[in-house]
């Protein structure tokens, strides 16, 4: 970790589960998290980084904290029971060089407690991606397509909603509805990662890395999960792609322009062998079948050999499956593309200009098409839509470019 923005994202989420498993009161505790990290934000750049960075959060928080349990109704009941279970004083991390604490599953603990069944599909996903995968609210209503307000107090409200539960795994009755909400978060922060909804970075290697290290780790738990192995094939095949979806200045490269002797092999082998792992754990779902798809386009030598036909079928699949799911069929509009034509799939993304309206890649996709099918003009001015609507600054940058180069 080489910055302090990446060391606080790291242990934000271990911090958090240290001070829930042992004082509760979630909705308190992701405050007092939130000031510690504010704390180290302004200290650390100027005074160093301390030796145990974990300790020093968990220690700052958990006074913090305790402030705030004084401050409730029942003042000094609470402090007596906060008193009688942790003192302030227990909460070290362990130094360098020794084994890492159990409170490390703290983090695994705290997604099954993020997707409580007692919260809404929504506000699981949203919680998890806030207290978990370290978004900002803006990014997180964004990747849900809702207005940053709604997604303020859908936070709000699920903090509350389970602040009182206690911070265990889920037993056997519920780990199939947990585990559902679990994967969706993981597969939400990990395209956050990917491709950066806003900022200067089209890739957030941090949060990358955090969704594929969390799943693996729900995969070891989980060994025979079809969907698990399927979703973590697919972090690491598209992840694979990584390096070479930009050049040296940080500019976007598209899949078909990449230089693919830049994809990391290791990973795209270790991916192909989960998808033939997951395909054998029982029916495809979602994440199987999206696997199945980022494999073929990593073992195809070059864009050209791109096997579009089966592509097209597993996207196919993928619809029927997944009905509700426009970003899917926008996915399948380009594979229609590449097998019948850019005339047929702009048929396609008629039919999804209601669902996915204001989005940029709804655009995105139509100004490839037009400009396949020869309308320079009206790809044009999707293109330069879509840079108009998207929050990322390589995104925006890449399609001002192929909008430039359609000048008459």
């Amino acid at each position: 970790m080489n910055t302090t923005e990446d060391l606080l994202r790291l242990h934000a989420p271990q911090v958090l589960g240290a001070l829930v498993r042992r004082y509760g009161h979630f909705d308190l505790a992701e405050d007092a998290v939130q000031e510690a990290l504010l704390a180290a934000a302004g200290q650390w750049p100027a005074q160093g980084v301390p030796d145990n960075p974990r300790g020093w959060l968990i220690k700052v928080a958990a006074r913090r904290l305790t402030d705030l349990l004084r401050a409730e109704e029942a003042r000094r009941r609470r402090e007596e029971t906060a008193a009688a279970r942790t003192p302030r004083d227990a909460f070290t991390a362990p130094a360098p060089g020794e084994s890492r604490a159990p409170s490390d599953d703290d983090t695994l603990t705290l997604l099954f407690l993020c997707c409580h069944p007692a919260l809404g599909p929504a506000a699981r996903v949203a919680l998890t991606l806030r207290a978990v995968g370290g978004l900002t609210t803006a990014e997180i209503a964004r990747a849900h397509l809702v207005p940053e307000a709604t997604m303020a107090q859908r936070i709000s409200r699920a903090k509350r909603r389970i602040g009182g539960e206690s911070f265990r795994r889920p037993g056997p009755e519920d780990r199939d509805q947990r585990l559902r909400a679990v994967l969706q978060v993981l597969y939400l922060i990990f395209n956050e990662g990917h491709t950066a909804t806003s900022g200067r970075a089209l890739h957030r290697a941090d949060l990358a890395g955090e969704a594929i290290r969390l799943t693996r780790r729900v995969r070891r738990l989980l060994p025979g999960e079809g969907a698990v192995t399927g979703l973590l094939a697919l972090m690491l095949l598209t992840d694979a792609r990584s390096a070479a979806r930009t050049d040296s200045a940080g500019e976007l490269i598209p899949l078909d322009e990449q230089d693919r002797t830049r994809w990391d092999r290791a990973a795209i082998r270790e991916g192909s062998a989960l998808v033939e792992e997951a395909l054998s754990q029982g029916p495809a779902g979602p994440y199987q079948l999206q696997a199945a798809v980022a494999a073929l386009h990593d073992e195809a030598a070059t864009a050209a050999a791109t096997d579009w036909p089966q592509i097209l079928a597993l996207y196919d699949l993928l619809v029927r499956m997944a009905p509700d799911d426009p970003m899917a069929e926008l996915s399948r509009a380009v594979a229609v593309a590449m097998v019948h034509g850019p005339e047929a799939a702009l048929a396609e993304t008629d039919r999804l200009a209601e669902r996915l309206a204001g989005h940029h890649r709804l655009d995105a996709v139509r100004a490839h098409l037009l400009e396949r099918a020869g309308d320079r003009a009206g790809a044009r001015s999707a293109y330069q839509l879509a840079a108009e609507r998207t929050l990322s600054i390589p995104e925006a940058r890449y399609l001002r470019r192929k909008a430039a180069r359609l000048l008459p």
